[in-house]
């Protein structure tokens, strides 16, 4: 199962918040918002923050996508 940051970006731009803005108002790295635009993992603890700057939950922020559903974008 893999994880999407579609979401993340999406609420970034609906409130006219930069990366960086994110990665200064969360206490995060820049290699963390790097993992994030490739969509690999992040820590549970990172992505807490970002919720909380953010004033939202966790499904607003990410999604897993089934593998089989993977796949077939990549046919």
């Amino acid at each position: 199962m893999a994880v999407s940051y579609k979401r993340l970006f999406h609420r970034l731009i609906d409130i006219d918040m930069s990366n960086a803005q994110l990665a200064r108002k969360a206490e995060i790295s820049l290699n963390i918002m790097t993992r994030l635009k490739r969509n690999e993992y992040i820590s549970m603890e990172s992505i807490e923050k970002i919720c909380v700057v953010l004033d939202c939950g966790v499904d607003e922020v990410l999604e897993f996508i089934p593998d089989n559903i993977e796949q077939e974008a990549g046919k």
